[in-house]
């Protein structure tokens, strides 16, 4: 079990530990299919959802699998709150968990920010993207989906496509997937890469035509235009020439191949309109597969560590 414990960083989980996640996320996954879809598990636990940041998939993902859980749920949004009257992030914090909480679920732009948190509080936390650091929860329901589809994922190559320097989706993908065996290639120009790439501990590619007759899994990155001080890439034509995914590209894949993508999809940049409105490619872009993987690998988690934690 995973009672009361963090999950700042994919490797805060060892393989076991993941393996755990998505075992039971298959059972969730038959909650889900159910005509009631919703267990008891974790009533009489209540879950805060603080995100200081915009969100769609992640937060209504946490919320739906809390409430799944039959927990009871404390939804907290920065723009109406006392953060606008000059309030403090920890104190923010400390008035939410003064309403005796069982768990927080936070999202914040500032990388690093949970380990700050994760100091100052005396109950589990579950980091939900912060800064380009990391966001374990993403990679756990696309390591389970990339699961769901090929059985087994040792041995499988994955690339991971375009802008590895602003993503923290791309930071927890490389230490998951890695860990659990598949084989893992950045795809990326040398200005949309950390200085000291080295210590990816990958093969690094600029040209997504070096990789895409060979890979299982091309997971192609979001452009975080909002995470960007400048300009990285000199036009989307030139972007789309060295790494967008187009029709031709899609057809050169090899026949039993994956897309996946963390969404929003910038379309035109990292997938073309083309290829994401085409009924025969729907088969292969596995993005609403995402989307309904994360709730059950969130109510896993959720359950491994809230199922059997002492009230506070």
């Amino acid at each position: 079990m995973l009672t009361g414990r963090n999950l700042i960083r994919a490797s805060d989980l060892n393989e076991q530990e993941v393996g755990l996640v998505l075992k039971n996320a298959d059972s969730f996954m038959e909650v889900l299919k159910r005509k009631v879809k919703k267990v008891p598990t974790l009533r009489g636990k209540t879950i805060a959802n603080i995100f200081f940041e915009p969100s769609t998939r992640t937060r209504n993902s946490f919320e739906l699998a809390a409430k799944r859980l039959s927990a009871d749920l404390v939804n907290f949004s920065a723009s109406s709150s006392a953060l606008k009257k000059g309030e403090s992030i920890m104190d923010t914090i400390e008035t939410i968990i003064s309403l005796k909480l069982n768990l927080l679920v936070v999202r914040h732009g500032h990388s690093g920010v949970m380990d700050f948190i994760s100091g100052k509080v005396g109950i589990p936390l579950i980091n939900a993207g912060d800064g380009k650091n990391q966001h374990p929860t993403q990679a756990l329901l696309d390591t389970y989906t990339i699961k769901q589809k090929f059985g087994s994922l040792q041995g499988l190559k994955v690339a991971l496509v375009g802008d590895f320097l602003n993503s923290r989706v791309a930071r927890s993908n490389v230490e998951m997937f890695s860990r659990m065996g598949m084989e893992v290639i950045v795809v990326a120009p040398s200005m949309l890469l950390p200085e000291d790439y080295s210590v990816l501990g990958t093969d690094i590619l600029s040209d997504i035509d070096q990789v895409i007759d060979q890979v299982d899994v091309l997971y192609m990155l979001r452009m975080q235009f909002e995470r960007q001080n400048r300009r990285f890439y000199p036009s989307i034509r030139e972007y789309n020439r060295f790494l967008g995914l187009d029709r031709k590209r899609l057809n050169n894949m090899k026949k039993d191949s994956v897309v996946m993508h963390p969404g929003p999809v910038n379309r035109g940049i990292e997938i073309s309109e083309e290829v994401m409105d085409s009924r025969d490619s729907k088969d292969r872009i596995l993005i609403s597969n995402q989307v309904t993987h994360g709730v059950a690998v969130r109510m896993s988690l959720l359950y491994l560590i809230l199922s059997q934690q002492e009230e506070p």
